[in-house]
């Protein structure tokens, strides 16, 4: 881990913060990869540090995938897809929260299998960090006869997601509000899929067992991948107080019908975002940029609040020390400017203008894992380390 590292001559500081996403600040100081200090150059102590100069581009915190499905280390073999994290990583992505590890082939559904695979997967993504991404997984999809204890153990042994409740054989609401509450009582967070089926053994799952079960997360609400009626992806935002997770590979359209409810209410700290891939509508690795520039660009919200759907908002849904800019936090971090040729006139404007940005370099815990990006368009300035 490095010690200390300096990014200076920042042009452009988002937070991840909805309250005040964009930052008075040029630099920020990293010590034992934590951030130390943010400020003006000449008031930090850069003594002995690696310095990265921004050369005027947007430091942000790391993106956050909310929603994936890993399998064991950088593949997953439903789509037959190898070194799909990495590449996730060169899309500004440095975390990532499995919704359950439902490509392994002949994957166990019996009660013993469910929780072997579940600790098995928590405890090979703990131990292995593809190109230095942080895959929070371990996320058992609950079948028909788990009881309170089975919970328990699970949590007991460090697991601490639930995967999306209906992808497995518990569909029905008292069922699932039963499976959730055991979850939280041991401090699991849970997500419920939501609208039509996605794989083998999927099923619908509608607003009203959405709403009994009361997950702590409304996966996919625009589908994964077939969307619920707009009425009642509405009535969820209403009626329900939990997170409204928007995907990728769902329906646009709802995304933004979703999207246009929760401003409504006023309640955008409950939008996060994710991509649900793998998957068959494919892997993308620019995912949650291209979520950010869709809802800014056609969704009407300023880009530094759509940042905060992808950073800050997943952070505190999922009690992560990462995706804000404040002292203490992993210094998680992507560096990014407008593409080459964008219309916009800097990175904010290119966004809201649907275009992707450029990424740069990507840091996670003090350390640079990646300059410019292989995936994204080319930025137009680049970072240079001193």
């Amino acid at each position: 881990m490095s010690a200390r590292l300096v990014i200076r001559n920042i042009g452009l500081l988002l937070s991840g913060d909805l309250h005040r996403p964009i930052l008075d600040a040029d630099s920020v100081l990293v010590e034992d990869g934590r951030i130390a200090a943010m400020g003006k150059a000449k008031d930090l102590d850069a003594e002995g540090a690696k310095v990265v100069d921004c050369q005027g581009t947007t430091l942000a915190p790391g993106l956050i995938d909310s929603h994936v499905h890993p399998v064991f280390g950088d593949w997953t073999p439903r789509q037959n897809q190898i070194g799909w994290i990495d590449s996730f990583l060169h899309g500004g992505v440095t975390t990532m929260i499995s919704a359950g590890e439902v490509h392994l082939p002949g994957r166990p559904k019996d009660i013993v299998g469910v929780k072997a695979l579940a600790i098995t997967a928590q405890r090979a993504f703990a131990n292995f960090r593809p190109g230095g991404v942080k895959v929070h997984a371990g996320a058992p999809v609950v079948e028909k006869g788990m009881v309170e204890e089975d919970f328990k153990e699970l949590a007991a042994a460090g697991v601490t997601l639930l995967g999306e409740v209906g992808l497995g054989g518990v569909k029905g609401a008292e069922e699932a509000r039963q499976m959730v509450a055991w979850a939280r009582k041991y401090g699991i967070r849970s997500t419920i899929h939501t609208g039509g089926p996605s794989i083998p053994g999927s099923g619908l799952i509608d607003q009203d067992v959405i709403l009994e079960a009361d997950a702590d997360v409304i996966g996919h609400i625009n589908g994964g991948h077939t969307a619920l009626p707009d009425k009642q992806i509405a009535c969820l935002c209403e009626t329900c107080q939990r997170a409204i997770e928007i995907v990728h590979n769902g329906n646009q359209r709802s995304a933004l019908v979703a999207l246009r409810a929760a401003k409504e209410l006023k309640q955008l700290e409950r939008v996060i975002l994710g991509t649900d891939s793998p998957a068959g509508s494919g892997v993308q690795p620019l995912g949650i940029l291209r979520m950010i520039a869709m809802l800014s660009s056609l969704g009407d919200v300023a880009p530094e609040t759509a940042f905060c759907f992808a950073t800050g908002n997943t952070a505190r849904i999922h009690d992560l020390d990462v995706g804000l800019m404040e002292i203490g936090r992993a210094a998680d971090f992507v560096i990014m400017d407008k593409a080459q040729h964008s219309a916009g006139t800097n990175l904010l404007d290119s966004v809201r203008l649907g275009d992707l940005p450029g990424v740069s370099m990507t840091i996670i815990d003090g350390i640079i894992r990646t300059e410019r990006s292989r995936n994204t368009p080319p930025a137009t300035t680049v970072p240079v380390i001193l």
